[in-house]
C-alpha cells in the first residue's frame, strides 16, 4: 500500500481514525478537470467532537518525554523524504504546481519536520531574579488544542509549518485545508504523521467549508488559531479570536516590491523578477508584484523582462515541461484577467502575455503604470508584473510604502544603497540582491501591516513563541510567613 492509498482516506476525514463523511468533495485537476478522487467533508459537529478529543489526548501527548516527540518528528521528516516522489506527484495534479515548485515544497516539508524535532530539547523558559527569598522562573507550556487553517498555494507546506512545531511542543492540532488541496494539504500530513507514531487524537484532519472553518476557531478547547490566506478572511478570523480571547497568528497577503536600483545587472534582475513574479503563476504571497525599476533602467529592464515572459511555456505540469501551470480554478483566473484588463483600460499597456490559454494565464508584464491602477494596488494572485519608474532612494521608499502590505522586499544593485533601502521601509522581510520569494525552516516568517501580525512561523524563537504560554513559577526552601 502506498502511503496515500485512497483506500485509506476516500470519502473520509481523520478523527481519532478515518471517519466515514455523510458529504464528499471531488478533489480535481486544475489542468484538466480530472477528478482525483473524493475527500470527506467534516462539519461543524465532527470539529466539536474532534476539540473535545484533541483535548484529551493532548495532556497525554505533552507528558511525554522531549525524546519521544522529537523522535516523531524525525521520523516525519524521514517519512517525506521516502515519499518524495508520491507527494509531488499529487502537488502537481491537485494544486497546479511545477514539477520543481513541488520539488521544493516537499524538500521544505522535510527540513521544517527536521527542524522542529529539535524543538522538545531547546529552552523552554528562563530564570528570573527576585527580591524575595526564592528562585523566580519563566516556562513556556504548551498551550493546548491548535487550529490550523491552511490555503491551496503551497498546501503542504503552509499547512505543515505550524502543525509541525505544534506537535512538537506538546499540542494537539485541528488542521483545516482548504478543499481543493485536500490531500496535498492535508491526507498527506495526516498519514505521514500516522505512519511516523504519532497518538491517536492528536492531529485531526477536518476539510470542510467556512462553517467548519468558523468553528475550528470558535471550539472552546482551541487556544492558538493559526490561519494563512486572504487579508479579508484573516481580518474576520481575528476579530472572531479576540472576541473569544484567544491568540490568532495570520500570515496574510502581500502586494510584495523588487526594487531594481541604478546600475544594477539589467539580465539578471530580469531573471530575478520573472522568477518573482511567475513562480506557481504568481500564487504565492511573496510573489513580486510590483517592479520598481530606476529610470536609468526601466526601459531596457522592461524590455528584457517582457523577453523572459515571452519564453516561459505555459501548460499542464503534469504532461508537459513547462514553466507555469494551471490557475487554481477559474473563478480565479477570471479575477486575473478582470485586474489586467481594468489595467489596461486605465491606460496601461501589455508588453507581454495578457491573455489566458485554456486554465492558464500567460505570463505578463505591464508597462506604462500608474499607482492608482489595479495591477499595482490589488493583490493580483497571478502572473503579472506591473512595472514603474522612480528617480530617487526617497521617491523609492515612498512608493514601496505606498501599499496596505508589509510581507517582502526584493532589492538589486549596490549593497550600501540597498542597505540605506532597507532601514527606510516596513517589510517583515528584506531580501538583497534577491527577489521577493524566499522561505526557510530555521527563518522567521511573517509580515506587518495588513499582511498579518508579524513573524509567528520558522526558527525555534518565533515558534516557541506562538505554539506556548508562559507560566511563572516560584519556589521557597520553606511556606513563607505572612501578616494574616
Amino acid at each position: 500500500m502506498t502511503l496515500l492509498d485512497s483506500t485509506v482516506w476516500s470519502k473520509r476525514f481523520l478523527s481519532d481514525g478515518w471517519q466515514e463523511s455523510a458529504t464528499e468533495y471531488a478533489v480535481t485537476e486544475p489542468a484538466t478537470g480530472e477528478q482525483l478522487g473524493l475527500v470527506g467533508l467534516a462539519t461543524p459537529d465532527d470539529v466539536a467532537r474532534a476539540a473535545t478529543r484533541a483535548q484529551e489526548a493532548q495532556r497525554a501527548w505533552a507528558a511525554t518525554s522531549p525524546q519521544q516527540r522529537a523522535a516523531v518528528l524525525r521520523r516525519a521528516g524521514e517519512l517525506f523524504e521516502r515519499h518524495a516522489a508520491e507527494i509531488e506527484e499529487w502537488l502537481v495534479r491537485e494544486a497546479g504546481s511545477v514539477r520543481a515548485k513541488a520539488a521544493f515544497e516537499a524538500g521544505l516539508a522535510v527540513g521544517e519536520c527536521y527542524e522542529c524535532a529539535g524543538l522538545p530539547s531547546h529552552p523552554q523558559g528562563e530564570v528570573l531574579t527576585s527580591e524575595e527569598a526564592r528562585w523566580s522562573l519563566a516556562r513556556r507550556r504548551p498551550a493546548g488544542v491548535v487550529s490550523v487553517i491552511a490555503p491551496f498555494n503551497f498546501p503542504l507546506i503552509l499547512g505543515l509549518r505550524s502543525v509541525a512545531p505544534a506537535l512538537a511542543l506538546g499540542n494537539a492540532v485541528l488542521l483545516k485545508p482548504d478543499p481543493r488541496t485536500a490531500v496535498s494539504g492535508g491526507v498527506v500530513i495526516a498519514r505521514i504523521f500516522e505512519e511516523a507514531g504519532l497518538p491517536a487524537g492528536v492531529l485531526h484532519l477536518l476539510p470542510g467549508d467556512g462553517a467548519v472553518g468558523q468553528a475550528v476557531v470558535e471550539a472552546p478547547e482551541v487556544r492558538v488559531v493559526s490561519f494563512t490566506g486572504s487579508t479579508p478572511v484573516g481580518r474576520a478570523i481575528g476579530e472572531q479570536a479576540g472576541r473569544l480571547l484567544k491568540r490568532a497568528h495570520l500570515e496574510l497577503g502581500g502586494n510584495n516590491a523588487l526594487v531594481v536600483l541604478p546600475g544594477a545587472d539589467v539580465p539578471k534582475a530580469a531573471s530575478a523578477g520573472a522568477f518573482g513574479s511567475y513562480l506557481h503563476q504568481g500564487q504565492i504571497c511573496m510573489t513580486t508584484g510590483r517592479h520598481i525599476v530606476h529610470e536609468s533602467l526601466v526601459e531596457e529592464y522592461a524590455a528584457a523582462l517582457a523577453a523572459k515572459a515571452d519564453a516561459l511555456p505555459v501548460g499542464d505540469p503534469a504532461r508537459e515541461d513547462v514553466a507555469l501551470g494551471p490557475i487554481i480554478d477559474g473563478r480565479q483566473l477570471a479575477r486575473v484577467h478582470r485586474i489586467v484588463t481594468d489595467t489596461v483600460a486605465a491606460g496601461a499597456t501589455v508588453a507581454a502575455g495578457g491573455e489566458a490559454v485554456g486554465p492558464a494565464y500567460r505570463p505578463t508584464v505591464l508597462t506604462g503604470v500608474t499607482t492608482d491602477m489595479p495591477a499595482w494596488r490589488e493583490e493580483v494572485f497571478g502572473p503579472v508584473a506591473p512595472i514603474l519608474s522612480f528617480s530617487t532612494l526617497e521617491e523609492a521608499a515612498a512608493i514601496v510604502d505606498d501599499c496596505e502590505y508589509g510581507l517582502s522586499v526584493g532589492i538589486l544593485g549596490d549593497v550600501g544603497t540597498a542597505m540605506r533601502l532597507a532601514d527606510r521601509i516596513e517589510s517583515g522581510k528584506v531580501h538583497i540582491n534577491e527577489q521577493t520569494v524566499s522561505d526557510e525552516p530555521n527563518a522567521p516568517f511573517g509580515g506587518v501591516k495588513a499582511s498579518g501580525t508579524g513573524s509567528r512561523f520558522g526558527g525555534p524563537a518565533a515558534n516557541v513563541e506562538a505554539f506556548t504560554e508562559t507560566q511563572w513559577v516560584t519556589v521557597r526552601p520553606d511556606i513563607a510567613d505572612y501578616p494574616f
